[in-house]
């Protein structure tokens, strides 16, 4: 009896010995050693941000920069003279505080990493977004857009809106600091100091900067959204987005770049298989410009090459050809053929139907002296017939190229039909001088300045 209590008691120390070893265990912290083979100026950025952000540094742990020996060193490293030095940044090596706050472990850096210095080692992926669209939307909008032509927005509601995703012009102070307003920003038609146009970590998120990341959806759904374009919603509807959401975790999302096959790695496309990613006898692009047909979100539906903004270097017949080899990867060529009938002729009857006469109709109101046009969005026709094309107009055509009949009918022409119809009347009465113009006297916020920046000497 004796005997049976002293080996309780030994198993009870011995459990609760493995127990507190447990407690103890995961009450220390976790610490990150850096033991790979790298600059000591890389280990001393890698051990300060440890420190300071250590999020940051856990992200770029997991990345494949760092499994292939890929260091902020690398990224961030700016030769002496460039433009966009963080000159602060250099006191932190006098710093006795740090452990590597030490002069010795000195060397100039850029706080933004731009797709030129993504080129270092993405030289192709680089030189096929700067031809985007994406990489240049800030110009687009700038030689299009009325709110900022107008001044119909204020500076902040610019920052805080629009330059979050397409971009900021990024400036930078005589001491090396960014210009109030214009930083942080990872807009995908960033303007960068250093020459560069966009945002590479837009969609590849720092620092982790995940392939896997690109290639879902939701990346793309971060800023095509909303009721002027709604392509995530459209996608979510779509059958497309129904196999999606059912068999996602059955993805390969992080096959190698360039190997993304689908019947394999994936069963129905995400944005990035359609638009970007490479399939038998299609190469993968970086230029979501590319295997385009029509200029969906133009006010009159164009073809991508006479898109005056930003005519794109293609031949549109050509890209789509390339998009028909995308589509029969999982689809009949009749199927497919069928598809692209239905949306030329979708796009001809809202081209015909709805935004010519509509515009004619702007025209003679403006001809007549009905309406002012020195600014846009102050008079109510004014802003029916820009929610007529940059509403309604869009998500009908969209819809209907991404396969989502909700947003084709009841969310587009069904609303086309409804602003249309309401747009005619009022501009019928306004011309027989049965009504005046609707005029907001006091248009709130209307202060942001008009002057285009100069995008062309930030293009190298």
């Amino acid at each position: 009896m004796k005997l049976k209590s002293i080996s309780a008691f030994i198993i009870l120390i011995f459990i609760f010995g493995i127990a507190y070893a447990g407690i103890a265990n995961y009450s220390k912290p976790k610490v990150m050693t850096v033991e790979r083979a790298m600059p000591e100026e890389a280990k001393a950025c890698i051990e300060c941000h440890g420190e300071l952000n250590p999020g940051l540094v856990a992200d770029w742990a997991m990345s494949r920069h760092a499994h292939a020996g890929i260091t902020c060193y690398d990224c961030h490293r700016a030769e002496p003279g460039d433009s966009d030095i963080n000159t602060a940044h250099k006191k932190e090596y006098n710093n006795k505080d740090l452990p590597y706050g030490d002069s010795k472990y000195y060397v100039p850096i850029s706080t933004i990493v731009s797709p030129k210095d993504c080129s270092r080692c993405h030289a192709q992926e680089a030189e096929e977004y700067a031809k985007s669209k994406h990489a240049n939307t800030l110009e687009v909008i700038w030689k299009i857009d009325p709110w900022l032509n107008d001044g119909m927005n204020s500076e902040l509601e610019r920052e805080a809106g629009c330059f979050y995703c397409h971009g900021s012009v990024v400036e930078m102070e005589k001491d090396g600091s960014f210009k109030e307003g214009s930083w942080p920003n990872v807009g995908v038609g960033r303007l960068n100091p250093d020459g560069s146009l966009g945002s590479c970590t837009s969609c590849h998120t720092r620092h982790r900067f995940s392939v896997a990341e690109a290639r879902k959806p939701e990346a793309c759904g971060q800023c095509h959204l909303g009721p002027d374009h709604p392509q995530i919603e459209i996608y979510n509807e779509s059958k497309h987005g129904d196999i999606y959401h059912t068999f996602k975790d059955e993805y390969n999302f992080d096959a190698a770049p360039g190997t993304w096959t689908p019947g394999v790695d994936y069963r129905g496309p995400t944005c990035a298989s359609c638009h970007m990613s490479g399939v038998k006898g299609v190469n993968t692009s970086h230029d979501v410009t590319e295997r385009l047909s029509w200029e969906l979100q133009a006010p009159l539906t164009v073809r991508p090459e006479n898109f005056t903004a930003f005519p794109a270097d293609t031949n549109w017949e050509e890209e789509r050809s390339k998009m028909a080899l995308v589509c029969q990867q999982c689809h009949s060529k009749s199927w497919t053929d069928d598809h692209y009938r239905k949306t030329d002729n979708v796009i001809k009857e809202y081209n015909e139907v709805y935004y010519k006469p509509a515009k004619e109709m702007l025209d003679k109101l403006y001809a007549e002296g009905k309406l002012d046009k020195s600014k846009f969005f102050d008079e109510v026709l004014e802003v029916e017939f820009y929610e007529l094309w940059h509403h309604e107009g869009r998500r009908a055509r969209m819809g209907t190229a991404m396969m989502a009949p909700d947003y084709a009918w009841w969310h587009g022409f069904y609303e086309c039909k409804n602003r249309f119809n309401h747009f005619m009347h009022e501009a019928e009465l306004l011309l027989e001088g049965k009504t005046d113009s609707k005029k907001a006297k006091n248009y709130p916020n209307a202060t942001g300045s008009t002057e285009k920046p100069e995008l062309l000497k930030y293009k190298k």
